[in-house]
């Protein structure tokens, strides 16, 4: 669907990476519409457009800094989003979840993936696992020391200073 490089992509990244200020229930509820959409007992497809962009505007919030909170949101929240239009699962493994794929799947909306963890004051190392076989570290937060598995993971650290 997209080509590596294709200068139309890379300006929507640009674009996404932006910071924007939102409404604190944004993401509420957009996430609450990509529950809903993917619920067997009400079958929405494809998305409104409504929903698709403000997806969008709530990944470019997220893909610029996942780890951060603002002074409305709950402290112990995090929502993390991967952009990545080809994949047909994402799931957010990391210490949190004992890099198990299967407590952490991500939603979609036309291939921006986001899932919200309530996380525990920490410091905590994590990547996207792609299609169940590709791990990729988030393109917007900090990268980790490498590990003794040499895969790509990025930390995110809940509470104390500069979060």
């Amino acid at each position: 669907m997209f080509e590596p490089g294709d200068e139309t992509v890379e300006r929507l990244i640009q674009h996404l990476r932006r910071p924007v200020a939102m409404d604190a229930g944004l993401d509420a509820r957009v996430m609450r519409e990509i529950a809903q959409a993917s619920s067997p007992r009400r079958r929405v497809w494809p998305l409104p457009w409504s929903v698709a962009a403000a997806a969008a505007v709530l990944g470019a919030v997220l893909v610029a800094r996942p780890w951060a909170r603002n002074a409305t949101s709950r402290a112990d929240t995090l929502q993390f989003v991967l952009i990545a239009p080809q994949a047909a699962s994402v799931s957010l493994v990391g210490d949190f979840n004992d890099w198990d794929p299967a407590r952490s799947p991500m939603q979609t909306a036309h291939g921006i993936w986001a899932t919200a963890l309530r996380l525990a004051p920490g410091r905590y190392r994590y990547a996207f696992l792609v299609n169940g076989v590709e791990w990729r570290a988030d393109p917007g937060a900090p990268a980790a020391k490498d590990d003794e598995f040499g895969t790509p993971s990025s930390v995110v650290t809940v509470g104390g200073r500069g979060s």
